[in-house]
């Protein structure tokens, strides 16, 4: 397996290895990008230091050095440990946070995404392309360079004041995990969790972490209410295989005890078996079903692996360096389940695919549900509860805190 050399800048378009704690193996070449950096041979070993031990060097009678190997000392490797990339969070001062869909095989209108980018790491993410707006990579720099919208709370509030305003639930976390570990120290997803119960408003959670927990007080009283369903993403019970593919998530053990402390507490609670990867972990399905509904969920789902835009090959690097055995095996079936190409967009295709290998999961996942009781009844969130939030009492500038022309101080 490739190895990055930790002295070297990862650029925009990095060459493929191992990160440690990471899920892209490098960062892609985005749409937006107009220009290429390519790395140039000078003659020094990837690590920066000389090619032998400078102790190993002899000078001859003739003046010129010959690198031979001393009898004391073993040569410098060369080799190099994985690279340990750090996080960094850019602030940013949202001017609205409400994002609207009109996707028919999505089941929420609205949603809310306190932060951009996602430190999980997962290398399917759907949303990678998403950084391409910053001007940054899908591949690392979505899982290293990350955005806190640190007046989350504050925007959706002015939001929901609007007179004009229509209740549908919101989903948290829609292009980004609201649960992330950098969740823990800025907290805006609690945040948005108590403006939902202050107003009363219906909402939608999906999540891999389970920091979920820690909210579990603001959970149950929404829940009595009949105000939020969390849904917990479970790709696989292989701990090896979500380190893989999903480094910075909770363990598969801890997302299933997060489905059953939120089920203790009488909050409606499902799992997710998305996506589903061909050869990867798609045997995996009947099993996280089990264990899922043995910890108390009561709705499920699954979806298919998608490959839009930069995550086919965020993607393809990633199966080339940690499964080059069965790479072709995965994409090839990915192209069955998708009329022959790697990404079908499509409406009422692009979640499930098509064709008999999309009918032989179906028909997987519909066998097992019935059997253990899943979605046996639909949850309808209450949506006649909203209360408008109280106007805020001056007109203060989210984008540079000033006060307007009228407003006191």
């Amino acid at each position: 397996m490739a190895l990055i050399d930790p002295f070297a800048v990862l650029d925009s378009q990095s060459p493929p290895g191992i990160v440690h704690g990471r899920g892209a193996v490098g960062n892609v070449r985005h749409r937006f990008q107009q220009t290429d950096r390519e790395g140039v041979d000078d003659g020094w070993p990837s690590s920066g230091l000389p090619a032998k031990n400078p102790d190993s060097l002899d000078i001859k009678a003739s003046g010129s050095l010959e690198g031979t190997q001393s009898k004391q000392h073993n040569p410098v490797s060369t080799e190099m440990a994985p690279v340990r990339l750090k996080t960094t969070v850019t602030v940013e001062q949202a001017r609205k946070l409400l994002s609207h869909n009109e996707s028919p095989d999505i089941p929420f209108d609205q949603a809310v995404n306190p932060y951009r980018g996602c430190e999980h790491g997962c290398v399917y993410c759907y949303a990678r392309p998403t950084h391409a707006y910053l001007g940054y990579s899908p591949g690392l720099d979505f899982e290293t360079r990350l955005v806190a919208k640190a007046n989350a709370v504050q925007a959706l509030r002015a939001e929901l004041a609007r007179p004009g305003y229509r209740v549908s639930p919101i989903n948290i976390g829609s292009a980004t995990d609201a649960y992330q570990p950098i969740e823990r120290e800025w907290r805006l997803t609690r945040g948005l969790l108590e403006l939902m119960l202050e107003t009363r408003h219906p909402l939608i959670i999906v999540t891999k972490n389970a920091l979920v927990e820690r909210d579990l007080d603001i959970l149950r009283a929404l829940a009595e209410q009949n105000l939020v369903t969390v849904y917990v993403s479970v790709t696989t019970l292989d701990a090896d295989m979500a380190r893989t593919l999903e480094p910075r998530a909770s363990a598969p053990w801890r997302r299933l005890q997060a489905v059953r402390t939120l089920a203790q507490a009488s909050v409606p609670t499902g799992v997710l078996v998305a996506p589903i990867i061909p050869f990867i972990n798609d045997e995996s399905m009947e099993s996280i079903l089990r264990e899922a509904r043995g910890a108390g969920a009561y709705y499920a789902s699954y979806t298919v692996l998608r490959l839009p835009w930069e995550v086919k090959a965020v993607f393809e690097e990633w199966l080339a360096t940690h499964f080059p055995d069965r790479a072709q095996r995965v994409l090839h079936r990915i192209e069955d389940l998708r009329n022959g190409r790697r990404n079908d967009p499509g409406f009422g295709s692009r979640m499930r695919g098509t064709g008999i290998w999309a009918d032989l999961l179906r028909q997987r996942f519909e066998l097992t549900a019935r059997k253990l009781g899943l979605n046996r009844h639909r949850l309808e969130l209450d949506m006649h509860r909203f209360v408008r939030p109280a106007s805020l009492k001056t007109s203060v500038s989210m984008t540079t805190g000033q006060l307007s022309l009228f407003d006191s101080p």
